[in-house]
């Protein structure tokens, strides 16, 4: 199928607008308004918002100047149409379906979870008949079985709590790092022992792990993070920040890392794919990288660059369902903050 794909990524804070044709990505733009969020600690969505409509023309203009296309030539838009926030969200698919309208083409309402596992494509390759998706992002841990990208997932488990990364970003506050929070413990962390501190593994023991095999709930060892500084700061003791920042990183990847390799044996998988900004993680990919050779599994992460949000992910996805020949989505969908893992195209 050599159709070009415009994909279009409003979820959050990155306004990103890619095309791909036959598999090949021919363009990947991205415009974050990240950098206005550090002083306050977090996403404001109504920014968010009006950063996207300042962004989106000129990163559109940038992508189809990148690939060396125009509008007309493009044969299908995808657009992410959940999960998010509202605002971003309706943002996005707001300018797809007005080019959808224009140009007299198909739109395709697509899941952002799945878009994390489906731009891996786009670096390694076609993907096998089943596999394991591990998606990891600052608002989302889920457990994947794909049977196909474009229409048969099930979810095997989530966060109930604090995702991965937003515990990471919590946890930075408390030692006092910059926003996001991330990417320093990532870096404080290779200075430390992970060893050094004993921080719990939250529904990996007992019970919890036969009733919640598959699901994850890191509060608890955010919370043990939090309780841990406050008894150093109490006692005047100085607080070993990498030491803490590489206990914390090992608690969080060892749980996410066994989870989802038990998952593959389980469901018979031979192949793991990581995606969402939490995969761009330096311990996360080590530890899984070892566990592979371990139990001979396939590990598939894509280059950091298509970690955090991007219209790769978007583009990939929509390129996928167009070339499954799964219907398109109707002019007047609605955007889903809390659209469901299973549900690919929101029609």
């Amino acid at each position: 199928m050599n159709e070009l794909i415009l994909g279009i990524e409003t979820s959050c804070d990155e306004t990103g607008i890619a095309l791909v044709r036959n598999g090949e990505l021919l363009a990947d733009v991205t415009a974050t308004s990240m950098d206005e969020f550090a002083r306050y600690g977090g996403i404001i969505p109504e920014i968010a918002s009006r950063a996207h409509l300042e962004s989106f023309i000129p990163t559109l203009d940038a992508a189809l100047e990148q690939a060396g296309v125009t509008l007309d030539e493009v044969d299908a838009i995808a657009v992410t149409a959940g999960p998010g926030l509202v605002g971003p969200l309706t943002i996005g698919v707001s300018a797809a379906k007005a080019l959808a309208l224009a140009l007299d083409k198909p739109l395709y309402g697509v899941n952002h979870i799945v878009g994390h596992i489906a731009v891996d494509q786009l670096v390694h390759g076609d993907f096998p008949d089943r596999f394991i998706g591990l998606v990891v992002s600052g608002g989302h841990s889920h457990l994947l079985k794909i049977d196909n990208i474009a229409n048969t997932i099930e979810e095997l488990g989530g966060t109930l709590d604090d995702a991965a990364g937003e515990a990471f970003d919590k946890v930075g506050r408390l030692l006092d790092l910059p926003y996001p929070g991330g990417p320093h413990i990532d870096r404080l962390s290779q200075q430390g022992d992970p060893h050094a501190i004993k921080f719990p593994r939250g529904l990996s023991r007992g019970k919890d792990k036969v009733s919640h095999q598959y699901d994850y709930s890191f509060s608890g060892v955010k919370t043990a993070v939090a309780r841990h500084v406050e008894g150093l700061q109490a006692r005047g003791e100085e607080l070993p920040k990498a030491d803490i920042a590489a206990s914390f990183s090992f608690a969080v990847c060892d749980v996410l890392v066994e989870k989802a390799f038990a998952a593959c044996q389980t469901h018979g998988c031979d192949t793991l794919v990581v995606g969402g900004g939490f995969s761009a993680n330096s311990m996360l990919r080590a530890m899984a990288d070892e566990r592979a050779k371990e139990l001979g599994v396939t590990v598939r992460i894509p280059p950091i660059r298509y970690c955090t949000d991007n219209g790769a992910m978007i583009a990939a996805l929509g390129w996928s369902v167009a070339n499954s020949g799964e219907v398109s989505s109707p002019l007047d969908i609605t955007v889903n903050t809390g659209l469901p893992r299973e549900t690919i195209v929101v029609r």
